[in-house]
């Protein structure tokens, strides 16, 4: 077999996506490679294609017990032999896979970085063939990576203990310029053949809602109410606020389950599998969801808080659409967001890290939430802010995002510009922004009182503008570059270049949004993969996911690993009669017609027969 009949084979589809084909052709050529491609993109093809040709075992380094299992599945569901090797485990049963490994029953093994130290693995890694070392979640191996994990630097020692180097091949969804370089350096790869496919999600609809007050709950109970029939997550900054928009939404009715650290592992598994598993469609969760979750059909992710960084937002966005339809991924900001991050990076833990770094990864903590923070509060186009961010080129606007579809009006706020200077230079830098709102409002507060700020010049002489357009005249003029905002956890303004306004042709611009104006929506953000359908296909549609779900009880497997809806709705289109006509559904191969084909063929032609013409 060459690649591409391993791909229709075992994986059912006829043709490679953008960066699969280079990436295995490197492989099998013997060299190591390295890929940055999106969430969805399909870098699990690209490492489990070549495992099948080359001649040994493939060790699969990954973080996550729940990736590995949902991968394990997936492939043992398309007739390929794989195992996991982690704390899930027992030692017993550690051992019989390993040794079933040493006798070549798996071609593919997931493990965890820690199981490299141990020395029952690496009796089994000097017997067994290792072909390929490869590194899943690779920006774990940087520290200035949002995920950093110092178990990954072990992953070097091991592969320099082998016998023979095999080939490392390393991938991620979320890189830097910088990240990639640091993969490439402290892996040791050679000469690695690297594929960067770009951080665009075509299928993915960015939007950012901006709450003074405390709005996000009703914003998410009607959203939920219409799309009640969708699956979704929504991201929450800490337990707290977990547990009280779980309380809120299960008090509603919506089959609703809830993720977090404080939730006992047992608890955690079975709402993580309600989820999985279509039982509860919509799972409520701090960051410590999602991981490693394949799960295809999700079809919108509300972040309820402000992330920390542009890499962690795009991650956890990205887990929608993963099967390419459209999807929503809708961001609820308000400044409270801010400083609960600010609480959160002040807290956080440097297990096993010199205090010279330490130092370097705050600042870089900091950078990041003040980038995340940019695209909160840019009216430009929010796609574009995170292409650039990840060093994409880009020019204009996408005509596929909240703010691209926002009307805007520009105001000339050029003498309110100066009379901000003014009062920065009063505070003589010594103040945060809550203190120059406060006083260019003329607020009656004791602590404007305390310091002084009730004398100056400045004090009140905004009060005619509303506190909302201060702040985004503030947001403009750092970006300007007229004032700068420190990166301590208590920052405080300072004058930058002002310079140029020294010019009387200068103008501070402004953009606000038009409110009154309907959002418009793109054709492409509402439109969905079932929309090629008719009436009927779409009747079709139903009665194929009733099956799928039928099957997946039986067979205790996630619906999505049976078929995905992207395969369900190219059957429709189809409407196979035959084994050859079901082969050439997207998705279907020959493992999974063996096991799950008949059964679909006859629920078409059961319709076919109900429905004719």
């Amino acid at each position: 077999m060459n690649a591409v009949e391993v791909l229709k084979t075992y994986f059912g589809y006829d043709a490679f996506r953008k960066g699969q084909e280079e990436i295995i052709g490197a492989i099998l050529s013997g060299r190591d490679a390295l890929a940055v491609m999106p969430t969805g993109a399909g870098k699990s093809i690209c490492y489990q294609v070549p495992a099948l040709l080359l001649p040994g075992i493939t060790l699969v380094i990954s973080p996550l017990i729940s990736l590995m299992q949902d991968q394990v599945k997936s492939l043992n569901a398309a007739g390929i032999h794989a195992a996991y090797i982690n704390s899930s485990l027992t030692e017993a049963q550690i051992a019989k896979a390993l040794r079933l490994a040493v006798q070549g029953t798996y071609k593919i093994i997931y493990v965890a970085p820690e199981r490299l130290e141990s020395a029952g693995f690496m009796e089994f890694a000097l017997q067994g063939a290792i072909s390929m070392v490869t590194v899943d979640e690779a920006h774990c191996i940087s520290q200035w990576g949002q995920d950093f994990r110092p178990s990954y630097l072990k992953i070097v020692d091991f592969i320099e203990n082998l016998p023979n180097r095999p080939i490392v091949s390393a991938f991620t969804a979320t890189a830097t310029e910088e990240v990639k370089n640091d993969i490439e350096c402290v892996l040791k790869l050679d000469h690695p053949d690297t594929v960067v496919t770009g951080f665009d999600r075509e299928n993915l609809y960015y939007s950012v809602e901006y709450f003074a007050g405390g709005q996000k709950d009703a914003f998410v109970e009607d959203y939920i109410d219409k799309h009640s029939n969708e699956s979704g997550i929504i991201y929450c900054a800490t337990r707290k606020n977990v547990d009280a928009l779980y309380e809120k939404l299960s008090g509603r009715g919506v089959p609703v389950t809830r993720y977090h650290a404080g939730i006992d592992n047992e608890t955690r598994k079975r709402n993580q599998e309600d989820f999985i598993y279509d039982r509860k469609p919509v799972v409520v969760a701090t960051n410590a969801f999602g991981m490693g979750i394949d799960k295809s059909n999700v079809r919108y992710v509300i972040h309820y808080n402000m992330p920390q960084s542009m890499e962690n937002y795009y991650q956890e966005a990205g887990r929608a659409g993963r099967d390419g339809g459209n999807s929503q991924c809708i961001l609820l900001f308000s400044l409270q967001d801010i400083m609960i991050n600010k609480y959160l990076l002040a807290r956080k833990e440097f297990d096993g890290m010199e205090a010279e770094n330490i130092e370097l990864v705050k600042q870089r903590d900091a950078q990041r939430l003040q980038a995340m923070e940019g695209y909160c509060k840019t009216t430009s186009c929010l796609r574009y802010y995170i292409l650039a961010y990840f060093g994409e080129k880009t020019k204009g606007s996408c005509d596929n995002c909240g703010n691209c579809h926002r009307v805007y009006s520009e105001v000339d706020m050029t003498a309110d510009a100066k009379w901000v200077i003014n009062c920065i230079a009063e505070a003589r830098g010594r103040y945060g922004l809550n203190i120059i709102l406060g006083t260019l409002l003329g607020a009656n507060r004791a602590r404007l009182k305390e310091v002084g700020a009730t004398a100056y010049k400045s004090y009140g002489v905004l009060s005619h503008r509303s506190e909302k357009d201060i702040r985004l005249l503030v947001d403009q003029m750092l970006m300007d570059g007229y004032i700068i905002q420190t990166q301590e956890e208590y920052s405080v303004l300072r004058l930058g270049d002002i310079q140029r306004l020294r010019d009387e042709n200068t103008r501070v611009l402004v953009r606000k949004s038009v409110e009154s104006e309907s959002k418009a929506k793109s054709s492409r953000s509402n439109s969905k993969k079932t929309d090629s359908l008719t009436r009927a296909g779409y009747e079709l549609f139903d009665k194929l996911r009733k099956l799928r779900l039928a099957i997946a009880k039986e067979e205790a497997l996630p619906p999505y690993i049976i078929f995905n809806d992207r395969t369900l709705i190219d059957m429709c289109v189809k409407m196979p009669v035959n084994k050859q006509e079901m082969l050439n559904v997207s998705g279907v191969g020959e493992n999974k017609f063996s096991r799950y084909g008949q059964r679909f063929l006859e629920q078409v032609k059961e319709f076919m027969a109900e429905n004719p013409g």
